[in-house]
C-alpha cells in the first residue's frame, strides 16, 4: 500500500468526502470559549460553507476517516470494487488536523463520515475516539456532525450523541428494494432501528429527574439522513413519501438529497435517470412547502402525470401554474393558506402581509417593499390600485417563467 502524507491524506478524504451532503449545523445549543476555558466556539448555524443570519460565510473541515470501505454499494464511489486512490488518517491525524486548522481560523468545525473498514463497531470506535479526544483533550468547543454507521454498537452510538452536535445515520435510497439491489450488504430495519433509537435517546435526554437535574445533553442539533437519488427507479412522489415518513417516525431536522450522477467507472452499471443536480434542487425546494408552507405531497406530485416534479419551474409555480382557478388572490382579504401559495411569497412575507393588513390597505409598491418576488407574484395576486387583469388566464403565462430555448452545437 501507497505510504501518503497528511496532505496527500487530506487530498484524498476531503475529496472524497463531498459526496455526504448532510452537514449543516443549524440547531445546536450555543456553546463557546470566551470563558477562557477550552477552544472554539459553535454559533449553532451554517456550518459547511453556508450562511450564517448575519452574512458570514462558516466553514468546517469536512473529511472522510477513510475511503476504504468492506461494503460494494453500487452507486458509492468509495465502493470496494472501485478503482479509487485510498487514504487513512489515524485518529491523532483527524485530532490534530481539526485544531490546527481551528487555530488558522480556516474552520469552525469538524463532518467526520468515513468508509468501513474491519467491521461497523471498530469503525465507529476510531470516530467516536476522535470526537472524545476533541472534546476532553483539546477542550473543543466548536461544532462536531458524525456520520454515524447504522451496524455499531448501540452504546458506541449512544457515546458519540454525548460528544456530538449532531448525528447522522443515512437511509441510503428511497425504498427497501432499491437498497436491497443497490446495497445488499446494508439492512434497511437496522437503519430504522438505530434512527429509533436515536430518537429515543434524545427524548430520554430532555427530561429531568426528580431533583431536576437534567441528563447530559444528546446531540443537540438533533439527527439527519442522506438519500441518494437518481440511482434508482423512483419517482418524486416515492422519495419525498418517503421523506414525509421520516420527519414523522423519527423528528429529524433534515433530509438530505444527494443527486447521484454516473461515476466515470466501467464497474458502474447504474443508468442516469433524471437530470442530477436540477432534480436534486427541485426535491429541496419541494421539500420546503411540505415542512412549512402546508402542501400536501399528493397536491405536489399530482402536477405532472408520473409522480416526478417539473424540472422548468419551482414546484409552487408549478402547482399554481395547474390552478389557475384559485388565482387571483386579493392580498388584503385572502387566508394565511392560500397566501402561502402565492408564487414569490415566502413565510416572511406573509406574516408581513398579515401583520401590516390589520391596519392600512395594501398596495403593489407594500409588497415590493416587503421583498415580495413581484415579477412572480404580479400574475397571481390583486392588491389595492393592482389587478393582473387576463394575465392570469394568458395561453403564455408559463412560458413567462420558462428559459428561453437554446440552439445546440451539432460539435
Amino acid at each position: 500500500m501507497v505510504k501518503h502524507t497528511v496532505e496527500q491524506k487530506l487530498a484524498i478524504l476531503s475529496d472524497a468526502a463531498k459526496y455526504d451532503a448532510s452537514c449543516a449545523s443549524s440547531g445546536s445549543t450555543k456553546r463557546d470559549s470566551r470563558d477562557g476555558k477550552g477552544l472554539g466556539s459553535n454559533e449553532g448555524s451554517g456550518i459547511c460553507h453556508a450562511y450564517a443570519p448575519d452574512g458570514r460565510c462558516i466553514s468546517l473541515l469536512k473529511i472522510l476517516m477513510t475511503n476504504f470501505c468492506i461494503y460494494d454499494c453500487s452507486y458509492c464511489i468509495n465502493r470496494a470494487s472501485s478503482n479509487v486512490a485510498r487514504a487513512r488518517f489515524s485518529v491523532d491525524e483527524v485530532v490534530k488536523l481539526t485544531i490546527e486548522f481551528y487555530r488558522r481560523n480556516y474552520i469552525e468545525g469538524l463532518f467526520l463520515s468515513s468508509g468501513v473498514i474491519r467491521s461497523p463497531d471498530a469503525t465507529m470506535s476510531d470516530m467516536v475516539q476522535i470526537a472524545r479526544k476533541l472534546r476532553h483533550e483539546e477542550n473543543f468547543r466548536g461544532y462536531i456532525h458524525l456520520k454515524t454507521i447504522p451496524d455499531a454498537a448501540p452504546e458506541l452510538i449512544a457515546e458519540a450523541g454525548l460528544l456530538a452536535d449532531r448525528l447522522s445515520i443515512n437511509v441510503e435510497l428511497p425504498t427497501d428494494a432499491a437498497v436491497q439491489q443497490y446495497a445488499p450488504e446494508k439492512k434497511p430495519d437496522q437503519i430504522r432501528k438505530a434512527m429509533a433509537n436515536f430518537r429515543l435517546r434524545k427524548e430520554v435526554s430532555k427530561d429531568t429527574s426528580h431533583t431536576g437535574k437534567r441528563p447530559p445533553r444528546f446531540a443537540p442539533a438533533g439527527q439527519s439522513t442522506q438519500m441518494i437519488i437518481g440511482a434508482d427507479g423512483s419517482n418524486d412522489a416515492t422519495v419525498l413519501g418517503q421523506s414525509t415518513r421520516l420527519y414523522s417516525s423519527y423528528k429529524l431536522k433534515r433530509v438530505y438529497y444527494s443527486a447521484f450522477s454516473p461515476i466515470p467507472d466501467s464497474s458502474s452499471k447504474l443508468p442516469l435517470i433524471r437530470p442530477p443536480l436540477q432534480r436534486e434542487h427541485r426535491l429541496y425546494q419541494a421539500d420546503w412547502l411540505l415542512r412549512f408552507y402546508d402542501f400536501q405531497l399528493d397536491e405536489i406530485t399530482s402536477v405532472t402525470a408520473d409522480g416526478n416534479l417539473d424540472l422548468e419551474v419551482d414546484p409552487k409555480l408549478a402547482w399554481a401554474l395547474v390552478h389557475r382557478a384559485v388565482f387571483p388572490l386579493d392580498v388584503n382579504r385572502a387566508s394565511r393558506e392560500m397566501l402561502l401559495r402565492v408564487p414569490g411569497f415566502g413565510v416572511k412575507t406573509v406574516n408581513r402581509i398579515l401583520t401590516t393588513r390589520r391596519h392600512r390597505t395594501l398596495r403593489f409598491e407594500d409588497l415590493l417593499r416587503m421583498g415580495a418576488s413581484m415579477k412572480k407574484a404580479r400574475s397571481f395576486i390583486t392588491a389595492e390600485g393592482w389587478s393582473p387583469g387576463s394575465l392570469t388566464d394568458s395561453a403564455d403565462l408559463r412560458a413567462r417563467f420558462t428559459p428561453p430555448p437554446e440552439q445546440l452545437t451539432l460539435f
